[in-house]
């Protein structure tokens, strides 16, 4: 293909058809779409094959390339609580008649088309296809070629859905994963309303310095964890494992342990077995490494500057003893994407300061940063964690795939 332009031309052409969807055939469509992913599974797990065969076991990227049986139902189950919220669009924010006579409104009304650049996460294109589809909105979607085969399959089920509700198939386009039509997408104006990056840190810079088309930026999340003196040890080594290895290849999975002077010399042996027990390889201060070495830690290293403001994305992570709030704080300041920032303590001044003095989307006392979901906050799923402060901030789901439109009603007023 020379060039997307036809494809985007589309699109936006569709658009027009998925807005004018009364809200109730929307919640059809997506029930459908649900069942079909359900009945096709095998179809859908058969693709992802081919994807994951070409790529190596030892990549971190391989668990979020990974479809089975269960996440398909997960899928399908998100796409059921996609359709029960309440659509965002269409909603007076206000209403008001001036002393001329003119009735004011500003109501909601979808983005237009929404283009998503992102890696290696086939389940990315089922959510964002529903969340716009839910809200009114055409989407463009450009997957990594590490997804193509299951990208492919996945669109097709979701064009062949809105063909069944008489809806335009052109509403969800899937890009060819040619690079050279990248920045074909990112200049492309006159077409895309919005653009969204979901991926390496890398990737949402490089829209972000090239994009013409206004971007919202999602991904890449360095988030910490800092043990307080005055914290339950015990909980804390349980909620710093979660936050490690219960999926350590997403953007809400933790990447640097604080832990405060007074309670390292205990609060480090202590960690020590849950994390060995999953291989985690750990990148230590000079004092956390001398707690961790005479507890014979068996993936130990010592840490470099790089090890901190990291992203692992692995069964690895970082340590550093701090002498306190102040100094967790400022190292948070210094190295923190801004994503999801954890404090466990028992100290209610100091969980105080922590919820008000860090600057990220989403702040934790006394529970794990792998919380930080668009599902697990009751958005039903979401296009990723918005790191940046315009527009939305946290989980990007369906309440923020709209903007606002003033309509004013006369009876022949001039000005």
């Amino acid at each position: 293909m020379e060039s997307i332009v036809p494809l985007l031309e589309a699109a936006q052409l569709a658009s027009r058809s998925i807005k004018a969807l009364p809200d109730a055939e929307k919640q059809a469509l997506l029930h459908t779409l649900a069942a079909s992913l359900e009945e096709n599974a095998n179809d859908i797990i058969r693709e992802n094959k081919k994807d994951l065969d070409q790529m190596p076991d030892a990549d971190p990227k391989k668990d979020r390339l990974l479809l089975n049986a269960d996440r398909i139902r997960g899928l399908a189950e998100s796409l059921r609580d996609i359709a029960a919220l309440p659509d965002p669009a269409n909603q007076v924010l206000s209403e008001k008649k001036l002393d001329n006579g003119l009735l004011v409104r500003k109501l909601t009304v979808p983005l237009g088309v929404v283009g998503v650049i992102y890696e290696s996460r086939p389940n990315v294109t089922v959510d964002v296809a529903a969340l716009c589809l839910r809200s009114g909105n055409a989407c463009v979607l450009r997957g990594g070629t590490d997804a193509f085969y299951t990208n492919t399959c996945l669109v097709a089920l979701i064009k062949q859905a809105l063909l069944g509700a008489g809806v335009d198939p052109a509403a969800v386009q899937l890009l060819p994963v040619d690079r050279a039509h990248v920045g074909e997408l990112l200049t492309a104006v006159k077409y895309i309303d919005i653009l969204i990056p979901r991926g390496s840190q890398q990737l949402i810079d490089y829209v972000r310095a090239q994009s013409r088309v206004p971007v919202i930026e999602t991904g890449a999340g360095v988030c910490h964890t800092y043990v307080e003196q005055t914290a339950d040890l015990e909980k804390a080594g349980q909620i710093v494992t979660n936050a490690k290895v219960s999926r350590p290849s997403v953007c809400n999975a933790l990447d640097t342990v604080l832990v405060d002077r007074a309670v390292a010399g205990k609060f480090l042996p202590l960690l020590a077995p849950s994390l060995a027990a999953y291989n985690v390889e750990i990148f230590a201060d000079g004092e956390a490494y001398d707690i961790l070495q005479q507890a014979a830690y068996p993936q130990l290293q010592k840490a470099s500057a790089e090890d901190f403001g990291r992203e692992f994305l692995d069964f690895k992570c970082s340590v550093k003893v701090v002498g306190g709030l102040d100094e967790a704080l400022e190292h948070i300041r210094v190295y923190s994407s801004k994503h999801s920032e954890a404090i466990v303590s028992n100290n209610a001044v100091a969980s105080e300061r922590f919820l008000n003095e860090v600057d990220a989307a989403a702040v934790y006392v006394n529970a794990s940063t792998r919380f930080t979901d668009g599902g697990v906050f009751g958005l039903g799923a979401e296009i990723g964690i918005s790191t940046q402060k315009l527009h939305a901030r946290g989980p990007f789901a369906l309440e923020k795939l709209v903007t606002e439109k003033w309509v004013v009603y006369g009876d022949g007023q001039v000005r």
